[in-house]
């Protein structure tokens, strides 16, 4: 079983598999406001918003039929981000192998 996960609607990854897989990414930096589009739905804290690291890489996942990668790991330090103007922040993009493998549910499994 999983241990950290991501939800959003009916799909799911595994947080603890995506960051070990993200390892052999590079880590590059990219618009906080294009990597945000899914925040809407994400449930934030705004006390634990204000302690997370910004330094530490978002991880995010292609998905099907979308522009932009979905951020699986980091919405508290995307919400940190917008909140206090700052505009890039380090992510890291898993490739569709990465992805498949961290993938619990969701998308025909």
């Amino acid at each position: 079983m999983a241990g950290e996960m991501f939800v959003l609607l009916g799909w799911a990854w595994d947080i603890d598999t995506a960051t070990r897989l993200a390892a052999r990414h590079p880590v590059m930096q990219a618009d906080v406001d294009r990597l945000a589009w899914a925040r809407p739905v994400i449930q934030i804290d705004p006390e634990h918003a204000a302690t997370v690291d910004l330094s530490r890489p978002l991880l995010a996942v292609p998905i099907p039929n979308a522009q932009t990668p979905l951020v699986i790991d980091g919405y508290h330090r995307i919400h940190r981000a917008l909140t206090t103007g700052i505009r890039t922040l380090p992510v890291v993009v898993l490739d569709e192998r990465d992805e498949r493998a961290c993938r619990i549910r969701g998308g025909g499994i």
